[in-house]
């Protein structure tokens, strides 16, 4: 089995290789050039933001959550994913949780040189709740500026986690503000200008002058937006510092540079849908699955040896709960598929009231790495005796198949929304959204920790809502979904330079690198 799978990515690999080698990467001075003060980033084309940098049409937020550089947050996530602060001194949630009341910093100005206060913060947050189609805002009622350095979040429900949603907001001037235009030309207050965009091709920003935290290192940060051989080709010719990378080309070497590997809770994994009378609808079977799947088989044929085990959408976070973690067990899957009546037939495939244990697996066109670790899925429940057939869907249509089917999606925020979005229900459908499953502890917990008025105490509600010692999602538990990888995120580096240490990187590989890009330095 595994042969025939490394041949097939083989294939796979060689023709991503191909696609798209004629591109030329844009010619840009980097650091060679003896400018220790810059650096050259490339990064893939989804990451330039459509809309511009600015917070209120998704820039910092959206799937791919990053720092806004260009502007200043309240609150920031540390390396361990704990909230620090930024713009706010002070952070207090009221008892009812209805009420959150931040004091900012009063030293602080726009680049020109207005300077930032409370009624900024107001302004930012009502705008973005009118205007984002990217994060959801509805449990904000309205932002209030009671004065210059205090703003008062006035909630339609609590929502105990908003330090993470005020982390990833920047804020912008109420007085320079222009829907139409600010994303193209924004003004901030954050560690970095936008100097020049030329869409489709780079973005340059230049630190700033004025700015009331620590002087950025790196003066000058250029991010190339290119497809990733492209991104490779650059490498090759030294037109680029830091270069984003995969298993593709894990096994080149480039003179100069070196292979940075990030821990990411960037998770690949396949929804198993809770169906009454289909074959994922039984919880013997859907446990069997996964602790019949070698997890470390697919890191090292899959992924070259880059990734870690998948057991949860948010493994190391604070929320995680260490109960979502199994072991290898092909010898106790099998033994859970005979208890669910599925013995095995003369052709390997198992079988129950005449029925074939059969399952047609999804998978994006658009990404071969999940078409690779598709097939290797296959082939594993192949051996457990499951007969897989796999199909490549656009996302036009994979939401809707994924209702009945099961489809490898990539996961993992830095929020623990992540987890509510995933196995909460949604109004008044009695399901989840992504695929059927419902379990009314499992809401009741992550309702509970939504309106605790403490956010370490909600940690402990969300760890509950994944396993509570009789109920939850994990193995012992419904397990309607089986998590399989999370994908390190791999970048070539240039010799001499020193990226600063990484907080676990979220789903996307863009601009999650670049969080700390003022603290970096050149040997």
């Amino acid at each position: 089995m595994k042969r025939i799978l490394s041949l097939t990515l083989s294939a796979l690999l060689t023709l991503g290789l191909l696609t798209g080698c004629g591109s030329d990467p844009t010619p840009t001075p980097t650091a060679a050039s003896g400018d220790k003060d810059s650096v050259v980033i490339a990064m893939g084309t989804t990451s330039e933001p459509e809309a511009g940098f600015d917070p209120a049409y998704g820039w910092g937020a959206g799937e791919h959550v990053h720092e806004p550089l260009i502007q200043s947050t309240l609150t920031v996530t540390n390396t361990d994913l704990t909230i620090g602060y930024d713009l706010a001194t002070d952070v207090q949630a009221s008892e009812d949780g209805l009420t959150w009341t931040v004091k900012i910093r009063d030293d602080v100005k726009f680049t020109d040189g207005e300077p930032l206060t409370a009624s900024d913060v107001a302004f930012t947050y009502n705008t973005v709740k009118a205007a984002s189609s990217v994060n959801d805002f509805t449990m904000l009622d309205h932002a209030e500026a009671v004065d210059d350095t205090t703003v008062v979040f006035h909630m339609a429900t609590p929502f105990s986690i908003w330090p993470y949603t005020m982390a990833i907001v920047g804020i912008v001037p109420e007085h320079a503000y222009d829907p139409a235009t600010y994303g193209q030309n924004p003004i901030g207050s954050g560690r970095y200008i936008l100097k020049q965009w030329d869409k489709g091709q780079q973005v340059i920003l230049e630190a700033n002058p004025d700015y009331y935290g620590k002087a950025p290192k790196l003066k000058r940060v250029t991010i190339l937006f290119m497809e990733e051989d492209a991104a490779f080709l650059a490498v090759q010719a030294g037109q680029a510092d830091v270069a984003y990378t995969s298993a593709i080309y894990a096994d080149q070497s480039v003179a100069g540079y070196s292979l940075a590997s990030y821990q990411s809770v960037d998770n690949r994994g396949f929804n198993l849908p809770v169906i009454e009378g289909t074959l994922t609808g039984d919880v013997l079977v859907r446990r069997a699955i996964n602790i019949g799947i070698d997890r470390q088989e697919m890191i090292d044929n899959v992924l070259g040896g880059y990734g870690t085990p998948a057991y949860s959408v948010c493994d190391q976070l604070p929320w995680y709960n260490p109960a979502s973690e199994v072991s290898y067990d092909p010898e106790g899957a099998a033994a859970l598929l005979d208890q669910a009546g599925w013995t095995m037939g003369a052709d390997g495939v198992r079988e129950k009231d005449g029925v074939k244990a059969q399952l047609n697996l999804l998978y994006p066109t658009s990404d071969p790495v999940r078409q690779a670790l598709c097939a290797d899925f296959a082939n594993q429940l192949g051996e457990l005796g499951i007969s897989c057939t796999t199909e490549g869907v656009g996302w036009d249509t994979a939401y809707d198949r994924a209702q009945t089917e099961p489809l490898i999606w990539g996961w993992g925020a830095h929020t623990p929304m992540e987890l509510y979005n995933i196995y909460h229900t949604i109004g008044d459908t009695g399901t989840a959204q992504y695929s059927p499953y419902a379990n009314s502890a499992v809401d009741a917990y992550m309702d509970q920790a939504l309106a605790c008025s403490d956010l370490e105490e909600s940690y402990e509600l969300w760890k509950k809502a994944q396993w509570d010692g009789s109920t939850g999602v994990t193995q012992e538990g419904d397990i309607p979904w089986v998590w399989l990888v999370n994908v390190d995120h791999l970048y070539w580096v240039r010799d001499g330079l020193q990226v600063a240490e990484q907080k676990i990187h979220p789903h996307g590989h863009g601009w999650s690198i670049v969080n700390n890009v003022d603290q970096w330095s050149w040997s």
